[in-house]
């Protein structure tokens, strides 16, 4: 018995193994229920059922049946035959590709795989959609036996329209496939369109779903033709594939489905990836376009109407416009406005030109356009925010006709798209009338990419306008300040006219008071202690009487931080360099004299707390140091005028070693620098490991140096030191009222109403900042030393002064 059924089993599974003429074919289509009977008469009892519950039985018996006897053709065929069935049950959506993959998985056929190498190899050259498409209707072709075949390409712009194209074998100059588009109808592929489901049919076979004189396709001597969905990854048609053959007696069957099917498999996965290489191959384009575009309109930003044509002639590429037009938003007005608001290139060749080419983008400007907001296609974007696509302008009731009117030019689509900067709307750009067919949902996110770049050009570019006429009005007042702020010739004449001093009585004492002298003796006296240091070998005479004096005209008539100040600052360290001769070297002299001179250029009478709390200019400009690095500043721009440039004949080097001394010089003056100074000095006293010979212990001395003589008011006799007492604190004093007039309450010491803390707070600075200031530089200088014995001298004074106010109180 089981014998008897192996071999009903053997003959029941094979089925068509065998090679069979196209006529015996038809036997595979009978019904299942005559086989059965047949089968049922023809085995002395044993059913087909029996059959069928020995195999459910011997699931195993079965397998190694199928994997000994079954050839794969075979095999492959009845999976796809599965799958196609199972297709059709709802219940197979939620299994998505896995079939496709399943019927992929049983490709093996050797003819097959040899022709799909061949199609692989083919598109490795030219892999774009309808190449890959073409290439598989040529292997099916000649899977199928068939004499020909018609593609049928899917709208690539609008996908979900039915609308085919019929691919033609010649091709164009560039060795596209030409395109000739079809008018949907009862046709056979356009039926295959809309179902997404094969046809095999006959011309003697009339079929109700088409009407005779609708069986496209049928004409002449076609006989038989199959057509077949060509399905993408994402589910969505990608062409419908027609084959058709002359031999009346060789129609279409359920095997030529099943090959073309399996091919179909391979078909997708190459569409995949031909889709994945076309994007990637768009997105380097759009890349290196964006790149090109960033290159160009930050680089070469001039003006505003030069970067908004060129922004123009970057959308309009983009998007392959034949006009483009762009509107800046006038908020204050509530209009559209735009001084160049027509452009169109002829020949704009690729979609995203090189670099080259968008050098060679010309500039054509025009008037300027104004219109309120919400008036047309640009003002209704500007008003909403959003992107209008329009397929026909004239058919939208936004679309103003006035412009084609007046211009004699035609529009047919239009892509309109805000331009933002901080969630804000600057501007509308209109692209008008596509080269080929309609603006696309790709046009649509290329040209959201470049919008970016746009807003943050048009930005900079409005903030670039900004600073250029800040520079020109900058250069203007500077141009003013220059000639009020610089010697005048009569200043020249008048303390030029006797020559440079050979002598100054006194200067180079400590103690030397330099309220006996008047403003333009005290020039002359500084030119004198500069060329008693330095000579003039090297130094031009005239040069340094401008500098000096034009130093001079640049303190501001303030209590305190005055000219007056400054020479005595100058003249404080010209003692220092002049008694501790080989102490510091030329450069160092140089830097440290010209430094004390210039330390307090423009000063404000404010100090450096107040300029932060204040919000002042220079404080935004320099949030450390603030008055310092705007009196180096000063410095430097006093240096840079014509005739002033006291180190004009020194080497390249030996100037920008000087200018960098003298910055180091100038910020030594901070207090706020000086207490890390001093414990870094005093740390490295203690330990005995001073040396001159080390550049930041060098570095450091100097700027006790400079301190020392920006202090030197308290080393010097009482009644000089009471005389700059005074001036100090009316200078405290006038900070403090304007602290009062902003709403805050000035500290006791520059609290006009609180005059008895005079005394404690000079205690408290000579003790606390002058004494140690004169101890190092005497540890270090000794040739110092007068400056701290006065020093120490006012300090006990002021001390019995305070002790005198604290008992009386």
């Amino acid at each position: 018995m089981w014998t008897a059924i192996t071999r009903t089993v053997v003959t029941f599974c094979r089925g068509k193994q065998t090679k069979r003429s196209r006529s015996a074919v038809n036997h595979k289509e009978a019904s299942s229920t005559t086989a059965k009977m047949d089968f049922n008469k023809s085995n002395n009892g044993i059913t087909a059922d029996h059959v069928s519950e020995f195999l459910l039985s011997h699931p195993d018996f079965l397998e190694r049946y199928v994997m000994d006897e079954i050839e794969v053709e075979q095999l492959e065929r009845w999976i796809i035959r599965k799958s196609q069935r199972l297709k059709k049950k709802p219940d197979l959506t939620r299994n998505g590709r896995k079939t496709s993959l399943s019927r992929w998985k049983f490709c093996v056929h050797a003819d097959k795989r040899q022709m799909l190498q061949d199609l692989t190899q083919s598109l490795q050259l030219k892999p774009t959609k309808d190449h890959v498409l073409w290439e598989l209707a040529n292997c099916i072709c000649s899977a199928v036996s068939a004499d020909g075949f018609r593609l049928y390409l899917a709208d690539r712009n609008d996908p979900d329209d039915l609308r085919l194209f019929l691919g033609l074998e010649s091709t164009t100059e560039n060795g596209e496939h030409k395109q000739q588009r079809i008018t949907n109808g009862v046709s056979i592929p356009s039926y295959v369109a809309r179902t997404l489901e094969p046809v095999r049919i006959s011309k003697d076979k009339p079929d109700p779903r088409f009407p005779d004189q609708m069986m496209d396709g049928l004409q002449g001597d076609i006989a038989h033709v199959q057509c077949q969905p060509i399905i993408q990854s994402d589910g969505k048609l990608a062409a419908v594939l027609e084959l058709w053959r002359r031999d009346a007696g060789a129609p279409f069957y359920e095997e030529d489905e099943e090959i073309a099917s399996s091919y179909l498999v391979w078909g997708g996965i190459a569409l995949h990836y031909a889709h994945l290489y076309l994007n990637m191959n768009q997105q380097k384009k759009l890349n290196d376009f964006l790149l090109a575009v960033v290159k160009s309109i930050f680089q070469d930003m001039v003006s505003m109407d030069t970067l908004v044509m060129k922004i123009m002639n970057f959308a309009q590429r983009l998007v392959d416009a034949d006009r483009a037009s762009l509107f800046l938003v006038d908020s204050k007005n509530k209009e559209l406005y735009a001084t160049i608001f027509d452009v169109g290139v002829e020949n704009a060749g690729d979609l995203y030109p090189t670099s080259s080419e968008v050098e060679e983008i010309k500039v054509h400007p025009s008037k300027e356009i104004r219109f309120p907001l919400g008036t047309g296609i640009a003002g209704q974007v500007a008003m909403s925010g959003t992107v209008l696509n329009i397929k026909d302008a004239y058919a939208d009731a936004r679309f103003n006709r006035t412009v084609d009117q007046l211009t004699g030019y035609t529009t047919h689509t239009i892509l309109c798209m805000p331009i933002y900067i901080h969630k804000s709307i600057i501007g509308v750009v209109q692209m008008v009338n596509k080269h080929f067919g309609s603006f696309t949902k790709d046009d649509e996110e290329a040209f959201q990419m470049f919008a970016v770049y746009c807003g943050l050009a048009l930005h900079h570019a409005k903030l670039y306008d900004k600073i250029r006429r800040s520079e020109q009005k900058y250069k203007v007042a500077l141009e003013v300040l220059s000639y009020h702020n610089t010697c005048t010739e009569e200043e020249f004449e008048i303390v030029g006219k006797d020559g440079i001093p050979r002598e100054m009585i006194g200067a180079d004492d400590y103690y030397f008071n330099p309220f006996k002298l008047g403003d333009f003796e005290k020039a002359r006296c500084a030119i004198y202690m500069f060329t008693d240091l330095f000579g003039l070998n090297g130094f031009d005479p005239s040069t340094l009487l401008r500098f000096t004096l034009t130093v001079r005209k640049n303190y501001r008539r303030v209590p305190y931080h005055n000219w007056t100040h400054g020479f005595s600052v100058a003249n404080s360290m010209y003692c220092i360099i002049k008694k501790s001769k080989g102490v510091f070297t030329q450069m160092e002299c140089l830097a440290l004299y010209v430094g004390a001179l210039c330390h307090d250029l423009d000063h404000r009478g404010k100090n450096n707390k107040f300029m932060l709390d204040t919000e002042s200019p220079l404080a935004a400009i320099y949030s450390t140091s603030t008055m310092e690095h705007h009196h180096f500043n000063q410095t430097v721009t006093i240096l840079q005028q014509e005739g002033h440039n006291i180190f004009s004949k020194l080497s390249s080097r030996d100037y920008k070693h000087v200018l960098g001394l003298l910055k180091h010089c100038i910020l030594a003056t901070d207090l706020a620098v000086f207490f890390p100074n001093k414990t870094k000095l005093s740390q490295i006293i203690q330990s005995d490991t001073f040396s001159w010979d080390n550049y930041e212990h060098r570095s450091l001395i100097q700027a006790i140096a400079m301190t020392g003589s920006d202090l030197s008011a308290s080393a010097k006799p009482w009644d000089i030191q009471v005389e700059t007492v005074k001036v100090i604190f009316e200078e405290f004093y006038q900070q403090g009222d304007a602290e009062r007039a902003a709403g805050r309450k000035p500290i006791p010491m520059m609290d006009r109403y609180q005059p008895d803390q005079q005394p404690s707070s000079q205690v408290g600075f000579l003790t606390g900042i002058c004494v140690p200031c004169y101890n190092l530089l005497n540890t270090l200088i000794p040739e110092t030393k007068p400056m701290l014995d006065m020093c120490q001298e006012n300090l006990e004074r002021w001390r019995k002064i305070d002790e005198d106010i604290r008992e009386n109180n």
